[in-house]
């Protein structure tokens, strides 16, 4: 009986301790979707903190959860442009904010675009006599353009600044597809559709080398002239033109040349910021951390500050990312999605529609699916305006056809008006290894295209015929939509990538403006005063759910400080470089999925894009902490 008793005894401490484990779990999990939800209670006098620890998207992506809890990996933040300059514009009329701090410290980039986008808010809250601090251990391109509309620009001193300017590298297979007896074969109209040319080819075409000139040239032009203006005693040529000189005068210290340089105004470390931040805004009662300030985070100002949506609605529909066929989105722009929203906003009333688009371009089928969609609402004799972003290429371009009006920036990148299609053929491979293939046909065409047997000449035909008449196609609806002959599309076409500055040059673009003056000429042909309107953003709201999830999972799980501490000057730059290693994955994986037409700039996603991965140590790891 006694030893029967001391096994009871076990099995009850075992069943107590694992009811204690999983209540500390439980309230643990509360604990953390209660701290991550946003809360507009949490709204203070002081700074509003915007800590971009990712990148600026005009859409972000859904976070898939079961990915997310299985994997080490943490997504990578993302902050959708248009909520952050509703965020500055309203702390700019709100006596409770007092100034912004800017913590750029982990901040990859984004679109030129939306980097001036945020930067014009930030000018317009300095308007209102409030400073913008901005810190960061490093900066480079994206962090320096934005930084450039701050009052203040600190940098770390074990840190500074760099300008490396667009350009770079691309990827090109023509040799390893050969080595490898793969034959990649090209369906393409266009001189510069150089889209293609990484599975033809071992280095650039000429042609692909004047359009990459012109068009880095005037994304470079646009990128100096801002900073210029916003911080007219910086020394760019110094910077950029002689990098090893300026860098050997300050005996290189890359904080010191920044300085010097006029790319920052004071070194110091993060507490040294929060210090002087604290200085306008006070002192944060609830936490003595140094380098902590009275603040209120992004997530919690915007809770406390939701739009207006009074009068009648004018809807917007973002095209964002990748145009895909099916339900892809949001992040991409599956044509089923889009359509269907569109087509839901029938039977909204809606008194006019502006296309907000973000897009490299994709597959033609779900292009013009939303096209359809788009001339479905216009039928019913409301105004429609195109807003493009950073991009709005190849497929981007198709689905902006149907407005009334089109607006782009000066470094929106558009155009790129042709038409591809690849599919890689294994037979010489297989060869190698003693594998062949042979069969009967009742047609030229039975069993093609066959990957692994090769591809007929009848099929290699009609396929290219198919390409032409696709774009064709394309002419004939950029022709229509902008009055113009094919055959003078065809001039400005041929898969050429154009600036907005000269896209409305050459007639491809109507004005310059953003999305709200896109917003503006629509209500004005609505005959709707301001005030009589707001915008009506089509497409799923995100759920309390994905709201909490989001901010769990890219927490960081260091210092609470209110300034974090970011790579410095050599990782950042590695970190950049890393994304070629993606593209690798993405050129391959592009050329075997062997999808339909594609109307898609892939030589434009560079120009625009940089976002980071943020490591983490895996959701499930994070919960397990707080009973650790």
């Amino acid at each position: 009986m006694s030893f029967a008793r001391k096994v009871w005894h076990l099995i009850v401490a075992i069943k107590d301790g694992l009811a204690l484990v999983f209540l500390l779990l439980f309230f643990g999990a509360i604990y953390m979707v209660l701290s991550a939800r946003p809360n507009p209670g949490h709204v203070r006098n002081g700074a509003l903190l915007l800590d971009l620890n990712g990148s600026i998207v005009e859409e972000k992506a859904r976070i898939d959860p079961l990915s997310v809890l299985m994997s080490r990996e943490a997504p990578a933040q993302e902050y959708d442009v248009q909520d952050l300059v509703h965020a500055i514009d309203t702390a700019a009329k709100d006596d409770r904010i007092k100034a912004i701090a800017l913590d750029l410290s982990r901040f990859t980039g984004g679109g030129q675009v939306n980097l001036e986008t945020v930067g014009a808010a930030l000018d317009r809250f300095r308007a209102a006599k409030k400073p913008v601090l901005a810190y960061a251990t490093a900066y480079t391109d994206p962090a320096v353009l934005l930084a450039s509309h701050a009052s203040q620009v600190w940098a770390d001193p074990m840190g500074g600044a760099i300008v490396t300017g667009p350009g770079g590298t691309h990827l090109y297979y023509g040799d390893l597809l050969k080595r490898f007896n793969v034959e990649a074969h090209v369906f393409r109209v266009g001189t510069y559709k150089s889209a293609v040319e990484p599975y033809s080819r071992s280095d650039m075409s000429e042609p692909a080398r004047e359009n990459y000139t012109q068009l880095y040239g005037s994304l470079w032009s646009e990128w100096k002239a801002g900073v210029e203006k916003a911080r007219p005693k910086v020394k760019l040529a110094e910077v950029t033109t002689d990098p090893v000189a300026w860098v050997k005068a300050a005996n290189g210290n890359f904080a010191k040349a920044a300085l010097d340089a006029g790319l920052v105004d004071k070194l110091g470390d993060k507490a040294q910021f929060g210090k002087a931040v604290a200085g306008i805004v006070g002192a944060d009662p609830w936490d003595d951390t140094p380098g902590s300030f009275a603040s209120t985070k992004l997530d919690d100002w915007l809770a406390d500050n939701e739009p207006k949506d009074s009068g009648k609605p004018i809807g917007v529909i973002t095209i964002a990312g990748e145009i895909v066929d099916g339900d892809a989105g949001p992040g991409e722009a599956g044509g089923d999605r889009i359509a269907g929203l569109l087509d839901d906003a029938l039977g909204d009333h809606l008194a006019g529609l502006v296309v907000r688009v973000d897009s490299p371009g994709g597959s033609v089928l779900a292009s013009e699916e939303i096209r359809r969609a788009i001339l479905r609402v216009k039928a019913q004799g409301i105004p429609v305006a195109v807003s493009m972003g950073n991009l709005a290429a190849s497929g981007g371009y198709w689905v902006s056809t149907p407005g009334d009006r089109i607006f782009a920036e000066p470094d929106t990148i558009t155009g790129s008006i042709g038409i591809f299609g690849i599919i890689p053929t294994f037979e010489k491979t297989l060869a190698d290894y003693g594998v062949h293939s042979d069969g009967v046909r009742t047609t030229p065409l039975s069993g093609q295209p066959d990957i692994l047997g090769g591809l007929t000449p009848e099929t290699e035909q009609v396929m290219q015929t198919a390409i032409e008449e696709g774009y064709r196609q394309f002419l004939d609806r950029v022709a229509k939509s902008r009055k113009m002959t094919p055959d003078a599309v065809d001039k400005i076409a041929q898969g050429r990538v154009w600036d907005g500055g000269t896209a409305r040059q050459i007639g491809l673009v109507d004005q310059f403006g953003g999305l709200p003056d896109a917003l503006d000429w629509v209500a004005k042909q609505a005959k709707l005063k301001p005030g009589e309107w707001h915008a009506d953003y089509l497409g799923e709201t995100p759920t309390r759910f994905d709201s909490i999830f989001r901010r769990l999972v890219s927490r960081d799980s260091g210092s609470d400080a209110a300034i974090s501490t970011g790579p410095d000057l050599f990782a950042r730059l590695a970190g950049e470089q890393q994304l070629q290693l993606g593209q690798i994955s993405g050129d391959l994986d592009r050329m075997m999925r062997v999808e339909g037409m594609q109307a898609y700039c892939l030589e434009c996603v560079p120009a625009v894009q940089s976002r980071g991965t943020q490591k983490a140590n895996g959701w499930l790891v994070r919960l397990m902490a707080l009973v650790h």
